[in-house]
């Protein structure tokens, strides 16, 4: 009988270095009767070495185009932009089921090889929930990154550039010594706060030092009523952790923004949930994804008003690679395992319906333009 097999590729996406399979996932898939082929990327958190220690092949950097089509390809992010059919099956972020820019031609690469697209975002259990994700990373990061953002703005001031931590403790230790010491006195407030990624916005905040009332937590019972929301203003920091599914109201926009005048608290939105090119993305009040190398945007408006910075990096979790690895792919290996049997197995062949749904919504649109 053949070995079921998965090929873990590179990541192409600038300062990324988390992975899907971690070594130590990897070592149960190769106890389970697996084969791992891993590229080379040193890149990666993990070492390539971590990976043959533990029984997998190494394979040069970026070579998954070339691997036999019925091996499946594991990785995070989205494939850098091509126009190159996909003939592989492909098990990662794609970022094109919610109407973002380019959907359309993402998922028509996949049309065109006859390929296959499982979308991590989309892999759910028996009861609605994701199998594996990143949220409660993405918002302890996102909280971090916008506390530093907090004290740049501080000191007159921009982000610099941000780098991934080797540990919670470090990230912990350096945001505090940015803020002088701790982060006491410091207002947040946290949109989706009953989220994994509020918690882990939440959890950042605490460990910093924020004192508790100063971290106002708020979830759907709260936004309930319908944005714009004053509130905001009053806050230092700003965490959107919401899960978009439809349009709503606007939490914060330009006017609300100006109308405060020159007294506004808000310094710093960290926009987590990230929705920068989605129709009904609550927060139009900047156009772009951030980065890592320029972690903040400032928010266009009248010279007379304060700054205002937004953070809107969609790969926060990567600053904290290894943690927030380890975790993710120790959520998706049960899923992994019943990859086999992917044609019945209810988890897989739900992302299959999905990704059938949406690539026929992809043609109508391309016929339509």
């Amino acid at each position: 009988m053949t070995r079921p097999v998965f090929w873990l590729r590179c990541e192409k996406k600038e300062f990324e270095r988390r992975a899907a399979l971690t070594p130590t996932t990897a070592k149960k898939l190769i106890v389970a009767g697996f084969q791992i082929i891993v590229e080379r990327d040193e890149q990666r958190i993990f070492d390539d070495s971590e990976y043959e220690a533990v029984g997998c092949e190494l394979v040069e950097n970026n070579s998954w185009p070339s691997a036999p089509k019925e091996i499946p390809i594991i990785g995070l992010k989205e494939l850098p932009a091509s126009t190159d059919p996909l003939p592989h099956a492909h098990i990662q972020f794609a970022h094109c089921y919610k109407n973002q820019a380019g959907w359309a031609d993402i998922l028509s690469r996949f049309d065109r090889g006859n390929g296959t697209l499982y979308d991590l975002e989309f892999l759910e259990d028996a009861n609605g929930r994701r199998v594996a994700a990143f949220g409660f990373h993405a918002g302890f990061a996102g909280a971090a990154a916008g506390a530093l953002a907090l004290a740049a703005e501080r000191r007159c001031e921009k982000l610099g550039q941000l780098n991934p931590y080797p540990n919670e403790e470090a990230m912990i230790e350096d945001v505090k010594k940015s803020l002088g010491g701790s982060g006491k006195g410091v207002k947040a407030l946290v949109i989706g706060a009953l989220g994994r990624c509020g918690r882990g916005a939440v959890d950042l905040f605490k460990k910093i030092g924020l004192e508790d009332d100063d971290i106002i937590k708020w979830d759907m019972a709260e936004t309930a009523k319908g944005g714009p929301f004053e509130e905001i203003l009053d806050v230092d920091i700003f965490i959107n952790c919401i899960y978009l599914s439809s349009k709503i109201p606007s939490f914060i926009t330009r006017d609300t923004i100006s109308a405060a005048g020159k007294n506004r608290r808000l310094t710093v939105v960290v926009d987590v949930s990230c929705d920068t090119t989605n129709p009904f993305n609550p927060i139009p009040i900047y156009t772009i994804n951030t980065t890592f190398s320029e972690p903040t945007v400032r928010v266009d408006l009248p010279s007379e008003l304060p700054p205002l910075s937004v953070i809107s990096i969609d790969h926060l979790p990567t600053l904290l690679p290894r943690e927030s690895s380890e975790q993710f792919s120790a959520d998706l290996l049960p899923s992994l395992l019943e990859f086999p049997d992917r044609n019945t197995a209810r988890i897989w062949t739900d992302a299959y319906k999905l990704f059938q749904k949406k690539l026929g919504e992809a043609a109508e649109a391309k016929a339509a333009a």
